[in-house]
């Protein structure tokens, strides 16, 4: 695209969602044993360490009963411990367990081997394009969702 064209940030931003929508719908078919939701509930508690079960709905997005469901399995497979503060019994953090953090690496391990051999067929022009945008994700995604 030259620069004296007018980019339609709309019509980018919906290409731009439509060509995102299926890898990330292949990817989460790679989590080991985990739902979406359980997922990424684990990913956010991996990544931010203990969070209270008041915290977990907004990082995730989702509703506190939509939390208290993923957390409640979640705890029952040994993924995550809840503990009750000991200065408000109202708080409870969720923390994630050593077997949390293994099946969330197994995950992890077989979307990087997934898309690593989706990454093979391309040319090498390719894989520089794609290498070149992933700051500009990671910017995008920086801001968070109010952004």
């Amino acid at each position: 695209m030259s620069e004296t064209q007018t980019i339609d940030h709309t019509e980018l931003a919906t290409r731009f969602r439509f060509a995102l929508f299926p890898l990330v719908r292949q990817l989460r078919h790679h989590n080991v044993d985990l739902s979406p939701s359980q997922a990424s509930a684990l990913a956010t508690i991996s990544r931010r360490g203990p969070l209270t079960v008041g915290e977990l709905p907004k990082a995730e997005h989702v509703s506190s009963p939509m939390i208290t469901k993923i957390a409640k399995g979640l705890e029952e497979e040994g993924l995550v411990t809840r503990t009750v503060d000991a200065a408000d019994k109202r708080v409870t953090q969720l923390a994630i367990t050593r077997s949390g953090e293994r099946r969330l690496e197994r995950s992890r391990s077989r979307k990087n081997a997934w898309l690593a051999k989706q990454l093979q067929s391309l040319s090498s022009a390719e894989l520089e394009a794609i290498n070149a945008v992933i700051p500009v994700l990671e910017r995008i995604t920086a801001r968070g969702a109010g952004g």
